[in-house]
């Protein structure tokens, strides 16, 4: 496969712009493993901004499989999902060195994901409202068309005044059965539905179910199912009950309860069919 040619056409052909010119770097913030990212200062601006570079050798065996379906790049899908907890997509394309780029607002913050590993519980107000801003972020992804795909606590960024915000559209993909083929086994493991463990066909449910995971650990700071890494975590999810949050939280808001463990049905269709439905559920829960 000609990685050069593939990402020229998935980019748009837009003209290469030498980005280490154009943005000096502060420090390298967080990687994934497909991407490096940077908090970078604009040359002519002076604007504080982050910068994702793209692995190209990573992901081309993911965007390659859509390549007969024309699926817009991560920069297009990003551009579109715009909402209060979304993290703003300003521009992309290719470097002039090569280097596929996405350029984002820079978001100042810890990752959830560092918040709830501190093992620091949450007053019960602030879960309550995280829980409604992840599922409003995950809302609004959902209604400009597209699934998530990778939804956990490591994919959210939670801002000192308290401002919740989704980012990484990186496996990302239209919401439309073309695009959601059983077969690929695609997310972080211990968020993972039980129809992608099992290879089966998979709709945005899926996105609700690893969204329920995030909010049960935002509440107990424990999973649903023992801990375990890698594809045994997925495997438990389609072979074992989860433990009620009731046991682990016994003064939760019973509405709130009852959504969450809805969202990590194993069945799709006895989960809540939108998050807007979910949010429905608790609209009327307080601490």
């Amino acid at each position: 496969m000609a990685l050069p040619g593939f990402f020229s056409r998935l980019f748009g052909g837009k003209p290469r712009v030498d980005i280490w010119r154009r943005y000096a770097k502060i420090r390298e913030s967080i990687s994934g493993t497909m991407s490096r990212f940077y908090k970078v200062r604009d040359t002519e601006t002076g604007e504080i901004l982050g910068l994702k570079i793209i692995d190209l050798e990573k992901t081309a065996p993911v965007e390659s499989r859509y390549r007969s379906l024309k699926k817009p790049s991560e920069g297009e899908i990003g551009a579109v999902i715009v909402g209060p907890n979304i993290a703003r997509t300003l521009s992309w394309g290719v470097a002039a060195t090569g280097e596929s780029y996405i350029l984002l607002e820079f978001i100042e913050g810890t990752l959830l994901h560092t918040r709830l590993s501190a093992r620091e519980p949450l007053p019960p107000d602030q879960r309550i409202d995280l829980i409604r801003q992840a599922a409003s972020a995950i809302a609004t992804v959902h209604k400009a068309g597209f699934v998530h795909r990778d939804i956990c606590p490591r994919n959210f960024m939670l801002q000192p005044d308290g401002r919740l915000v989704l980012f990484d559209f990186g496996l990302s993909v239209p919401d439309k059965p073309a695009f959601l083929q059983p077969g690929n086994r695609i997310g972080t493991p211990s968020y993972m539905a039980p129809e992608v463990v099992r290879r089966l066909k998979i709709d945005k449910r899926l996105d609700i179910f690893s969204f329920g995971v995030t909010a049960y650990e935002l509440c107990t700071l424990e999973l649903p199912w023992p801990r375990a890494s890698g594809g045994k975590a997925a495997l438990r999810h389609a072979s074992t009950d989860p433990q009620d949050i009731r046991e682990l939280w016994p003064e939760i808001p019973p509405p709130l309860a009852s959504a969450i463990m809805a969202c990590i049905a194993a069945r799709p269709d006895q989960r809540p069919p939108s998050m807007e439905k979910f949010l429905e559920r608790i609209a009327s829960v307080t601490a």
